[in-house]
Parts: C-alpha cells; structure tokens; sequence
C-alpha cells in the first residue's frame, strides 16, 4: 500500500505541474486586481490536475467503496464546470444550474440523500419527502461555502485538511481512511505548488477546485451518514467554520443591502490576514478554530447528549456572528 500511496503521489506532483506549464502556456490565469491579494498572472487549474489525480487513484488503489469511487467519478464533472467559471467567469445562474446536474444525479440516480438528520433521544429528525430537496439545498450550500474560503493560499486547502482530518477520526474503517488519504494526497503536494516552494510554478485551486473539493466534502458526509459512521450533529461539527462563515457572510451582506453573490474583501480569511499580515498564521488559525469547534461539539456530544450539542452548535454560531463583526469587520 505504501508503494500505491508513494507512485500516486508523483502521479499528482506530474499532473499537477504539466497543468501549470500548460494553463501559463495558454494564458489560463487569474489576472490581479483590487480585490485579488496576490500580485502577477497565475494559473488556476489546480483543480482539474487534483481530479485528474482523484481518478487515477481509482485504477492505483483499491478502497473497496463503489460509492466513493462514484463520488470521485462524478466530481471531476464538478471540476470542468468550475473550470469553465474560472475561463468564462458565469453568471451565478449557470454556474449553479450546471452545479445541479452532477449533484441530481447522485442524488436521484443513486440515492445519495439525507433521509433524516438526527436522532436526538427526545425526538428524530426525519426528512421524508423533503429528502431530495434538502439534500440539493444543503449540498450547494457547502460547494459554495467552499467557495468562499479560496481567497489567499492555502486558505482553503488548510481549512479543508482539518475537515479531512476529523473525518479520519470518526471513522474505524480502514477502507474509509484509505479513501481520505486519497483526497488528502493530491491536496497536500498541490501545496508546494500553491506556495511556490523548491520554485515550482505557481497554482492557484480555482473554481475548478474550491468546488471540486466541496462536492466531494457534501457527498462524503452523506456517505457517513447512510452508513451510519458517525451521528449527524458531529458532522455538522466537522465543517462548523464552513457554515458559519457562509452564513455570517450572506447575513452581513444582506444587512447592508449588498449582493449576497458579489465577490468581496469580507471573508474570514481577507479579515484575518489584515489583522494579522501573516498568510501562515491566518491558515493556521482556520485550521485550528474548524478543529476547537468539533472538540468542542464531540465532547459535549459524548459527555452531555446530541440535542445539547445541536443546540450549542446553533449558540455558537451567533457568538461567532457577533464577534466577527465586533472585532474583524469592524475594527
């Protein structure tokens, strides 16, 4: 196995620079401006190397899921069309009309839904006829919560790992933890990319990856709860800073009658960089907030009971709106 783990490992590293040496060839680059931090042309097809790799890990390594493997497959369709968002720059309509293709498919063809959200002693939490709809709902929530996060480097692959990282942890099977290994791979040699280590061309994820990697988060969540790994509130839990973010952002918006669509300097991310000038230390900070919040959650799950972790999960993200804006965004 770990000879599988080392070749698809160069697998990625040779995707991914014959991406960029491709993208700065044919001018695919994301052009600096006001509200772009970093300073030169750079490619942004990360994520189309990232689910080239995906794919070829289904023919390198064996992690015995065909669902998983189904949610690789089906991803890279994820890529292009962030891809062709990154080219083309789509209006938020047809990015997210074309988003609900790959993502019916999955969830209509093969029943890769959310039935119910919780059994939380008192009472459960079953979706019934609102299952598809909900799991549509939910799945694009993430995949542009996602999103969101891509702003400077690192930003969302940090946030992401610590996503990798607890779902590591709520699960004892051993293919499962071959699969995360698998997404977790490509991400972390794309790093070296992204941060212009050893002077290798400079990658940026784009749409093609920030939603690549947030469809594949939605659907393995899912798949963590069909099969039941792992009760629903923890892994709420798991992207805690995903959704906080996503909501604190579209509710500020809102509130001061901006357009909850237009791209922005107000993601957590921008603000913490400003506070602190330190990329490092602000995707460290997001690594290690995502991570307090599921100790935090998981604990009083475990010590306390579901319900009274649901409903610190919902106290939390007030304490969390209120404090961003008190001390990031208005300070």
């Amino acid at each position: 196995m770990l000879n599988a783990f080392i070749i698809y490992s160069l697998v990625s590293f040779v995707l991914l620079l014959s991406c960029a040496i491709i993208s700065y060839k044919l001018n695919l680059v994301d052009f600096p401006n006001k509200r772009k931090v970093h300073d030169k042309p750079t490619a942004y097809t990360a994520g189309l190397a990232i689910s080239l790799a995906y794919l070829c890990s289904l023919k390198l390594i064996a992690f015995g899921s065909n669902n998983l493997s189904l949610i690789i497959s089906i991803a890279f369709l994820i890529s292009i069309i962030g891809l062709i968002d990154d080219k083309y720059n789509l209006s938020t309509g047809s990015k997210l009309s074309l988003q609900i293709v790959p993502i019916f498919y999955l969830i209509v063809i093969e029943n890769m839904n959310l039935t119910q959200i919780g059994d939380y002693n008192y009472f459960k939490l079953e979706l019934n006829a609102f299952a598809m709809p909900f799991t549509l709902i939910s799945v694009l929530f993430l995949i542009n919560a996602f999103n969101y996060f891509d702003g400077i480097d690192g930003s969302l692959s940090f946030t992401f790992i610590s996503v990798i990282a607890i779902l590591f942890f709520l699960t004892h099977d051993d293919n499962i933890k071959i699969f995360l290994i698998i997404i977790l791979l490509p991400l972390c040699v794309f790093l070296f990319f992204n941060f212009s280590l050893f002077n290798l061309p400079k990658l940026f994820l784009g749409d093609s990856g920030s939603l690549l990697l947030g469809f594949i988060a939605s659907f393995v969540l899912i798949f963590y709860q069909k099969q039941e790994l792992a009760h629903p509130v923890l892994l709420a839990w798991s992207i805690a800073i995903f959704v906080y973010e996503f909501l604190s952002v579209n509710l500020e918006r809102i509130r001061n009658k901006n357009d909850p669509f237009k791209a922005g300097l107000d993601h957590l991310h921008h603000l913490l960089l400003k506070k602190n000038n330190s990329i490092f230390l602000t995707n460290f900070l997001l690594f290690i907030i995502n991570i307090a919040l599921f100790i935090t959650g998981y604990l009083i799950f475990k010590f306390i009971s579901p319900l009274a972790s649901l409903i610190i999960f919902i106290i939390f993200f007030i304490i969390f709106f209120i404090l961003r804006n008190k001390y990031l965004v208005k300070n």
